[in-house]
């Protein structure tokens, strides 16, 4: 799932993808897949195709927040959280400080692919 979301972030020019492994603190969650566009009609563009590809792939949304304004998106798909942020917003809010106890998660995704 995660590498499904990341792909689809970087194939709409999402940059500065980290995944942390809230598990410890978040019975609930896994990952926090965090993901920086640079307007908010990237964030929004973003956050679509991360939505496509992962109901796509089966994978069942539980919620949507934050489309109208694009400045900081939130998709929950149960075990992954994405959140797709304008780059002010994701320096302001600093997820990454928050969990810094966290660990990261290799995210390895290939350069942006065109979809068929």
């Amino acid at each position: 799932m995660l590498q499904v979301a990341a792909q689809a972030a970087v194939d709409k020019g999402g940059e500065d993808l980290v995944a942390l492994d809230v598990s410890q603190p978040l019975p609930l969650v896994d990952i926090f897949l965090l993901v920086t566009g640079n307007s908010e009609r990237n964030v929004a563009a973003i956050a679509d195709e991360v939505e496509d590809r992962l109901l796509e792939a089966g994978h069942r949304r539980v919620r949507r927040e934050g489309r109208a304004e694009s400045r900081w998106v939130l998709l929950d798909f149960g075990d992954l959280i994405v959140h797709v942020f304008h780059s002010e917003e994701r320096e302001y809010y600093g997820l990454e400080r928050l969990w810094k106890d966290c660990p990261t998660v290799p995210v390895g995704v290939a350069e942006p692919a065109e979809r068929a």
